[in-house]
């Protein structure tokens, strides 16, 4: 039998995502509750929303962990992510995902201020995840269709770090993440550019 796998989720939520953050003052299922809640409170469409929620899910389900990216060596949480959610939600879902930490080395290279607002977490992993994007690496992130949906998802991702923030339980977005579940197709391809190793 299949498992179910907002079930599945949500088992990543309460297992691995309990523990802290990577050098941030929450844990990691906090992290992402927030996130979901701030762009809710954004008026975001539930993709994004969703988007939001489960956008770092990367460090629970890649071969390299998230501690180890905090030890210097990238483990595409974003791509390892996207892929893994690939099986259950189309691009609306996963492709902000994917593109969350391009976006923010996209901010770092084009907005004034930027940088220095990061965290000092966020400012090591991106040293390890290649650092501000040149002209071209702007230009292709510029054309891709969900790079507004990730800059703003970047955004949330950078806010909700608050060790007091009450953002609503997992149980709370289950109705939303079942609305949007669909069947892949079998053998299908994204074409997902440079920025898939993000």
């Amino acid at each position: 039998m299949t498992a179910d796998p907002i079930q599945v989720i949500a088992d990543l939520f309460a297992g691995d995502g309990a523990r802290d953050y990577l050098g941030e003052p929450v844990t990691q299922a906090s992290h992402m509750l927030q996130a979901a809640a701030l762009a809710q409170a954004s008026g975001a469409p539930p993709p994004l929303v969703a988007a939001a929620l489960l956008h770092d899910v990367g460090h629970f389900t890649s071969v390299i962990s998230g501690h180890d990216l905090m030890r210097g060596t990238d483990n595409r949480h974003s791509a390892a992510g996207a892929d893994w959610l690939a099986q259950w939600f189309g691009d609306e879902v996963t492709e902000p995902v994917r593109l969350h930490v391009a976006a923010k080395r996209y901010l770092c290279a084009v907005e004034p201020g930027y940088f220095a607002a990061l965290s000092p977490a966020s400012v090591y992993t991106l040293g390890v995840q290649g650092g501000p994007m040149d002209v071209a690496e702007r230009a292709e992130f510029e054309a891709h269709p969900q790079a507004a949906a990730a800059l703003r998802l970047r955004r949330w991702d950078d806010a909700a770090k608050d060790p007091a923030a009450s953002p609503p339980a997992f149980g709370y977005h289950k109705p939303l993440l079942r609305s949007l579940l669909r069947r892949p197709a079998p053998g299908s391809f994204h074409d997902r550019g440079r920025f898939s190793a993000q």
